[in-house]
């Protein structure tokens, strides 16, 4: 049972090892600064220079591919990094494994979007940027290397190759926009990034003294891993159907410039996703030890982590919320007239993108995956819904709405109706109203 919890992250610095969790943390956060910065202005860059409608087009087909994304991945990513941190000498055998359920996952995706393609009716140039885009889930096989940093705090070398992909990636779009490149080009780019990062991996994991030719593929740990993961793995479908509907539907309901509107905002409100992200995936492997050492320990330092995340969601939304308008006419240009009124609602989403993140480390640890799956299956279908009846009303904002909408379902309200979960929703709540808000989680 666990007592009251202090609102505050405070007397962090007296946990055992926070000096090192600390560290790690700040290596990934400074990378995703300088990815945002850059990212920013280089996307923005691109933005103008495509104009809406071309703009519109490049997103569209990186949703369409996002769709089926989750495939590739199999959701193995937090179970990869406990069982990693469980037993290290099994590290070969894991990761081997991993890699080659990623990569059949990866094939698996480009013969889905196959099939696709041939229903969906887009023209010849759309279906090329498709492929490409969706052979960048091939090379992204090597992000086990990235879960096996994680694992050991060396977050150091992650943010070493990101810098490298990133710096060579502004590079080639600034020569792209430079020569005045067809759209096609910008895909291809995509796929690129992907290269670059795996072969940074690689390069790292040599470096610390290890090697892939090592790695082995075990049947009986593939059937372990997907034995634990298989809900993840529906999840993350549903998961990325929800995030990703949004802007194929507009395509299909509207038009590829509002796609491009739409998409401009999106990227801005989207952007601050990078420190949920890294916090909890820096922090994760701490809660867990926590966990070894007591229950109340564990849940405080959850906790800690809810109150941190919802509170730096709300310190980016506020200020947002008011400068939406002149920011998105500031960056993209008047062309972008409709950014703002979707930038307003949707940067609101990361609050429950925020707190979304940081529970479902918790759901990982507590080895609920398959609630995981119906609170994420709960939002997608809360977005699906709503966007057939609203946006042909409402247009690009009314995807806005849903998105929000859909988010707070499966990241907050959902919790409510279960028992195994009412605690953490409890938690959730507590941290909107912490001095208010009393009380104990089992």
């Amino acid at each position: 049972m666990l007592s009251r919890l202090k609102f505050h992250f405070g007397n962090a610095r007296s946990h055992r090892g926070f000096r090192r969790y600390f560290a790690n943390t700040s290596w990934l956060l400074g990378e995703k600064v300088l990815r945002m910065a850059v990212g920013l202005f280089v996307g923005v860059w691109v933005a103008r220079y495509l104009g809406p409608e071309s703009f519109g087009t490049l997103n569209y087909a990186q949703s369409f591919v996002g769709l089926f994304a989750a495939i590739s991945t199999l959701g193995i990513d937090s179970i990869l990094i406990r069982e990693l941190v469980a037993d290290k000498s099994r590290r070969d055998v894991l990761l081997g494994t991993a890699f080659y359920l990623k990569f059949i996952g990866a094939v698996t995706v480009l013969l889905i979007l196959l099939l696709s393609t041939n229903v969906i009716d887009n023209n010849t140039q759309t279906t090329i940027m498709i492929f490409v885009i969706a052979s960048a889930t091939i090379f992204q096989s090597f992000n086990v290397i990235d879960f096996y940093f994680q694992s050991r705090v060396l977050s150091r070398y992650i943010v070493f190759s990101n810098t490298i992909g990133l710096f060579l990636s502004s590079l080639i779009k600034v020569a792209l926009i430079v020569n005045e490149a067809p759209l096609v080009a910008f895909a291809w780019v995509i796929l690129f990034d992907s290269a670059i990062l795996a072969f940074g991996f690689i390069y790292f994991y040599f470096k610390v003294g290890k090697n892939i030719k090592k790695w082995q593929f075990r049947k009986e740990i593939a059937l372990s891993l997907l034995k634990d993961c298989w809900p993840l793995i529906l999840s993350g479908i549903v998961v990325s159907v929800y995030m990703k509907i949004d802007q194929v539907m507009i395509k299909e309901m509207l038009n590829a410039e509002a796609v491009g509107q739409y998409a401009a905002a999106v990227r801005l409100s989207e952007a601050w996703y990078f420190i949920p992200v890294a916090i909890a995936g820096s922090l994760f492997p701490a809660i867990l030890n926590a966990k070894k050492q007591s229950e109340e320990l564990y849940y405080v330092r959850l906790q800690r982590l809810f109150n941190l995340m919802t509170w730096l969601a709300i310190a980016i939304a506020i200020p947002m919320t008011f400068l939406s308008d002149w920011v998105t006419n500031f960056l993209y240009g008047d062309e972008y007239s409709q950014a703002g009124s979707v930038l307003i609602i949707h940067i609101w989403t990361g609050v429950f993108v925020f707190l979304g993140v940081a529970s479902g480390k918790w759901f990982a640890a507590e080895n609920l995956q398959m609630l995981s799956f119906w609170r994420t299956f709960a939002g997608m279908l809360v977005n699906v819904v709503l966007n057939i009846f609203i946006i042909p009303i409402y247009g690009i904002e009314g995807a806005a709405m849903t998105t929000l909408s859909a988010n707070f379902v499966a990241a907050f309200l959902f919790d409510l109706f279960n028992i195994k979960t009412r605690g953490i929703f409890l938690m959730k709540l507590r941290t909107f109203m912490p001095h208010r808000l009393q009380g104990s989680v089992s």
